[in-house]
C-alpha cells in the first residue's frame, strides 16, 4: 500500500519583480520519507521551502498538507498543524541558554525533557551556555533540536550540515537515521555524501523548475543532472 502524501504542491510559483524564483513546481512528499531537495545556488530551493513553511507567500499555485489546502495559512498556523522549519541562517535565541531555547520550543521547562532533546544532538553538556556563544555549527544543531522538540509531522531542514565538522556530520547522519522513524523530513543539502546516505528520494531544482525526481541511484545516474549539478565527481564509475 502506497504511503499517504503528507505534502503536495501544485504549480507553485514565486516571482520577485521580473525574476521567477520558483516556476510551477509540482512536488509530492509521502509520509515517512526522507526527501532531499538539491540544485545549484539560486535554483529556488530556499524560496520553495519558505513557501511550504509559510514564510514566503506564493505568487501562484497551491500547497496541501495532510490533505488540507494551507496556501493562505500563516507560518504559525502551519506549525500548529505539524510543520517545523530550520532556517538556512540560524534563528536561535542568542541571549538565552540552550536550555531555555529548548524549553521555549517545548513550551515547558521539564529538565529531563529538555536535556533529553539536547542529548540527541550532542549538546546536553552545554545546557547552561548562552546560545549566542556557540560556534556556528553548534547553533545549527541547537536549531535542529528546537525543531525536534516540536514533535513535527514534517521537519524541514535547510542546509543543516553547513558549518559542521566531519565528526559532527557523522552524528547528524545518525540523528536523521533515528528521526526517520518519527517524522517525515524534507532536506535541502549541498553535501552530496549526506544526501546520498540519507535520502529515500531526491528532487533536483534548476532555475526554479523541477529537473528530475527519483531515487538517489537514479539521480546519480541521470546525465542531465550530472551536467547541471553533480558533475563528474558524483557520476557513476
Amino acid at each position: 500500500m502506497a504511503a499517504m502524501r503528507l505534502l503536495e504542491t501544485t504549480a507553485l510559483t514565486r516571482h520577485f519583480g521580473g525574476l521567477t524564483a520558483v516556476d510551477r513546481v509540482d512536488f509530492s512528499l509521502p509520509e515517512g520519507q526522507v526527501h532531499a531537495l538539491i540544485g545549484p545556488n539560486g535554483a529556488g530551493k530556499s524560496t520553495f521551502v519558505g513557501m511550504v513553511a509559510g514564510r514566503i507567500s506564493p505568487s501562484a499555485g497551491e500547497i496541501r498538507f495532510d490533505g488540507t489546502n494551507v496556501t493562505a495559512l500563516a507560518a504559525d498556523a502551519r506549525i500548529r498543524l505539524g510543520m517545523a522549519y530550520t532556517f538556512q541562517i540560524t534563528a536561535v535565541y542568542a541571549r538565552l541558554s540552550l536550555f531555555d531555547n529548548i524549553a521555549l520550543a517545548l513550551r515547558h521547562r521539564s529538565e529531563p525533557d529538555v536535556l533529553a532533546i539536547l542529548d540527541r544532538v550532542g549538546l546536553a553538556n552545554r545546557a547552561s551556555q548562552l546560545a549566542g556563544d556557540l560556534a556556528y555549527g553548534h547553533q545549527r544543531l541547537l536549531e535542529i533540536a528546537m525543531g525536534i522538540a516540536q514533535q513535527p509531522r514534517l521537519l524541514i531542514l535547510d542546509e543543516p550540515t553547513q558549518g559542521l565538522a566531519e565528526s559532527e556530520i557523522d552524528g547528524f547522519n545518525a540523528l536523521i537515521g533515528q528521526l526517520r522513524n518519527e517524522t517525515t523530513i524534507l532536506l535541502i543539502e549541498h553535501n552530496m555524501d549526506v544526501v546520498m546516505a540519507l535520502a529515500d528520494a531526491i528532487t533536483v531544482l534548476d532555475s526554479g523548475r523541477v529537473l528530475a525526481t527519483g531515487t538517489p541511484q537514479a539521480i546519480r545516474a541521470d546525465k542531465t543532472v550530472q551536467d547541471v549539478y553533480l558533475g563528474t565527481a558524483h557520476a557513476p564509475a
